[in-house]
């Protein structure tokens, strides 16, 4: 698989040689240059499937030299650097057609995804897999965020697409249980047939036999034709059975040969039929709990859970409510044909500190409204719904705090300050933060994910 080309127009030498050093680390094949002007001489024989540029450089500016990029190189995606803090330079790159910008000093591990994010934009449109890459986004199937609970998630769809064998996904409503499915069966040999999905919660339990199987006419009072099913609309495909812990006794008897024998019986039939489907389920519930309390038959639990994907909630990887955020936005305004609003830090941060119980869902309507509601170039905490009241730690003074708090809570509540004042002074440069903590820079990751901190 040929790595992604990377053309870099970058004055300032510093940055451009550690960019094009990470970058090519991560396996892409970079073209630094100093200039828009170097840049764009390289453009025809370099063929680059990204371009980033900054905006300020001798001779032609990054807008003049985007804006010539989109005459001439439409399909290719431009990620614009800017210097300044407020929403002007980036409003009006989005509004000259870049994919996405940054905002310096620039923070690797945000490049790093903002990147990824725009080669799989790229990888869609053109239908081709033949650019490089961790993946971290996956906006194609709607599937974002580069948490290692979410990235589990990814690898687990590549190992369980190669198979036939049933998979169970278990996630709380929310979390995006469906998509998972889709990206099983689109990641398998099984896309080119149909993918079907049914939620059994949403139909009745005297009606989902005939939902699923079919009937016969004259089989029930009503049935003045012959109705084909839904395994038989997957045929060659994949059935999505959602909130199969909904189902009763009865049906799982029934969905159980059907497993055990690959056959069905339309409802009124004599004759049973064959299935060609590949059964991928999901549940919010505890299928074990129910089995030991008599709902749910154990024989059917051993063969759903031959495969199980485990989906995370949202607040168990706040750090990637930013990129679903902007991945939302983005996607929200191009359906309505508006520029994506800035997203203020916080707002940002407000988002995050919320428990979110609808999970992503619930983030997705949040968006939706502000994206409605906003009136200006960047969202306000009025437009997010912001809550009334902070949590108690945010609320509380941490350099006095009460005889309530326990010297576990008082040593948390110094630390987010502390942490949180030294990547402002280091104007969200985490690398210096680090220094400056003399800490790694693993270490000040793991404490802005366990602290919910927003990088400036």
């Amino acid at each position: 698989m040929k790595p992604a080309r990377l053309l870099l127009a970058e004055d300032d030498r510093s940055l451009r040689e550690t960019l094009s050093a990470h970058l090519t680390d991560l396996g892409y094949d970079v073209l630094a240059t100093e200039s828009a002007t170097a840049a764009l001489n390289r453009v025809t024989d370099f063929d680059p499937d990204l371009v980033l540029s900054d905006v300020e450089m001798p001779g032609i500016s990054g807008f003049d030299f985007l804006a010539h990029l989109r005459e001439t190189r439409p399909q290719t995606g431009v990620i614009i650097f800017t210097g300044h803090a407020d929403s002007s330079g980036a409003i009006r790159a989005m509004k000259s057609g870049a994919t996405d910008y940054l905002i310096k000093p620039l923070d690797l591990d945000e490049a790093e995804a903002v990147i990824e994010r725009c080669l799989e934009k790229q990888r869609s449109v053109r239908g081709t897999d033949s650019m490089g890459g961790e993946s971290v986004l996956d906006p194609a199937h709607g599937l974002v965020g580069k948490h290692s609970s979410i990235v589990q998630v990814y690898k687990a769809i590549g190992v369980v697409s190669e198979t036939e064998a049933p998979v169970l996904i278990q996630g709380e409503t929310g979390t995006g249980k469906e998509l998972v499915a889709r990206a099983i069966h689109n990641a398998s040999p099984r896309s080119g047939g149909p993918f079907v999905g049914v939620n059994c919660a949403a139909v009745p339990a005297e009606l989902l036999e005939s939902e699923l199987f079919g009937h016969m006419k004259g089989s029930f009072t009503g049935a003045t034709a012959e109705r084909r099913g839904k395994f038989e609309a997957a045929a060659g495909g994949t059935l999505f059975l959602d909130e199969i812990g909904d189902t009763s006794l009865a049906f799982q008897a029934s969905l159980l040969r059907v497993l055990q024998e690959r056959e069905y019986y339309p409802v009124g039939a004599d004759r049973p039929r064959r299935t060609d489907v590949r059964i991928v389920t999901a549940t919010h519930r505890s299928l074990q709990s129910m089995v030991e309390e008599g709902k749910f038959r154990q024989d059917l639990l051993f063969r759903l859970q031959v495969l199980v994907i485990p989906v995370p909630p949202l607040r168990h990887r706040r750090s990637d409510i930013p990129l679903l955020v902007r991945y939302l936005l983005a996607r929200a305004a191009s359906k309505a044909g508006k520029t994506p609003p800035v997203v203020p830090p916080e707002v940002m941060e407000n988002l995050m500190w919320r428990e979110w119980p609808g999970n992503v869902r619930e983030l997705e309507n949040v968006v939706m409204r502000a994206l409605v509601m906003s009136r200006g170039p960047s969202l306000t905490l009025q437009d997010v719904g912001a809550l009334e009241t902070k949590p108690a730690d945010e609320s509380e003074d941490w350099s006095a705090p009460t005889d309530a708090m326990s010297l576990s809570e008082v040593r948390s509540s110094v630390e987010r300050e502390h942490v949180k004042r030294v990547l402002e002074e280091a104007g969200g440069n985490k690398s210096q933060a680090a220094r400056v903590l003399k800490i790694s820079r693993p270490t000040l990751n793991r404490i802005i994910e366990d602290h919910h901190l927003v990088v400036p």
